[in-house]
């Protein structure tokens, strides 16, 4: 008996959203802040386990966090904006929802990280694991953002190693 066809997933942009991504300022904003997140997150992950383990570098850890929550308030921010350039809403577009269901959840980690180093809620030690916490969600989001660059780039016929002109959130 012959195997039925698998059916045919919905492409991630219509036409139309296609045309609005690459035509977006924000698409090449956030393809830089990608790459600029992603490099100090491995400095910072780094830092914070130099720390963790010898207990030397406390403040260059901290500080490194720190940069690192910038950055991703940054991106989060442009983000929104190129979410409503191509999809007209800021937030939860049908096409990213579960990418910023996960990255609400990296916001807050970050977030309770800053409120925990100003606050002194927690300790040294108690600051860098919730820290880890905050880079291993962020690794699962930027694995889905991956996820979806690789679908994009599926729906446009272009093989995963070529470059695309415009780029995916």
């Amino acid at each position: 008996m012959p195997k039925s066809p698998k059916p045919r997933r919905t492409p991630l942009y219509s036409v139309a959203e296609r045309e609005r991504r690459d035509s977006s300022p924000w698409t090449k904003v956030q393809g830089v802040l990608a790459i600029v997140q992603f490099a100090v997150f491995l400095v910072s992950l780094s830092l914070v386990l130099r720390y963790l383990a010898t207990g030397d570098g406390y403040l260059a850890a901290t500080f490194s966090i720190v940069t690192k929550t910038l950055v991703l308030y940054a991106i989060m921010i442009t983000g929104s904006i190129w979410e409503r350039d191509v999809f007209g809403q800021y937030l939860f577009a049908p096409a990213f929802f579960w990418e910023d269901v996960v990255s609400m959840l990296v916001l807050a980690l970050h977030t309770a990280y800053l409120f925990a180093v100003f606050t002194h809620f927690l300790d040294a030690r108690g600051q860098m694991l919730l820290a880890l916490a905050a880079y291993a969600t962020y690794a699962v989001n930027a694995a889905q953002f991956l996820w979806k660059l690789r679908l994009a780039r599926l729906d446009a016929g272009i093989p995963y190693t070529q470059p695309m002109t415009g780029g995916v959130r």
